[in-house]
């Protein structure tokens, strides 16, 4: 796992992570349905751009969900041709998959109200909404670049939301991997970006990377 995951290399999900590290295992080959038995959880997923992490991660959700409604929260801002090139194509990867998109690029607690009125509302069948956030990177960015942003406040929102869910997976990017140095703008967004993922990472009941399409479980936990 990559520095900026913050990721602990604990392997309670050790018969999935045992099979990609012993059998060089893709993604598609994993039983999403192992996970179905787990009745809350948290799960990080990062990769580099265009790895397939968003493909799986839209996996996850599928399998954990069952009956559940499924929220994608969708961060990414169309900025230019290949923003919104970018943002069709995940439209297209989630077509038919039964996900409803919240549009929400700064201040994600925003996106709490139609997610507590699903968790209220199926409480009783304890059918608590599967929640989908891509992803980090864009919204760490819209937090500070943008007016009224407040970066410092994306911990604790995912934290909420999660409360609010069934099951949380969120999306991420590595970050301090290409040893390139920037302006200090830049240098404090990352920086803010890595720690946020070891936030999420040390609270997570599983972080995973995708690389090239396949899958390295660097934490996990039995609930």
């Amino acid at each position: 796992m990559g520095e900026g995951t913050g990721a602990v290399m604990l392997f309670p999900l050790l018969d999935m992570a045992m099979r990609v590290y012993r059998e060089n295992t893709t993604f598609e080959d994993i039983q999403i349905e192992a996970y179905e038995d787990y009745k809350k959880m948290l799960i990080l997923i990062t990769g580099t751009s265009g790895s397939g992490k968003s493909e799986y991660a839209e996996k996850i959700c599928c399998g954990l969900a069952g009956s559940a409604k499924k929220y994608y929260i969708a961060t990414m801002q169309p900025y230019g041709a290949e923003g919104t090139q970018r943002i069709r194509r995940h439209h297209a990867l989630r077509q038919g998959k039964g996900f409803e998109t919240i549009e929400q690029y700064q201040n994600v607690s925003k996106a709490f109200d139609k997610v507590q009125t699903e968790a209220v509302s199926h409480a009783a069948q304890n059918e608590k909404p599967v929640v989908l956030l891509e992803c980090l990177s864009n919204l760490m960015a819209n937090e500070c670049f943008e007016e009224g942003g407040t970066p410092d406040a994306v911990f604790s929102d995912c934290i909420q939301l999660y409360r609010q869910c069934r099951h949380l997976v969120i999306v991420t990017n590595e970050v301090f991997s290409d040893g390139c140095l920037y302006d200090n703008m830049t240098t404090d967004y990352i920086t803010r970006l890595g720690r946020l993922n070891t936030q999420l990472a040390q609270e997570a009941d599983c972080v995973a990377e995708v690389s090239i399409r396949f899958l390295y479980i660097g934490k996990g936990r039995m609930s």
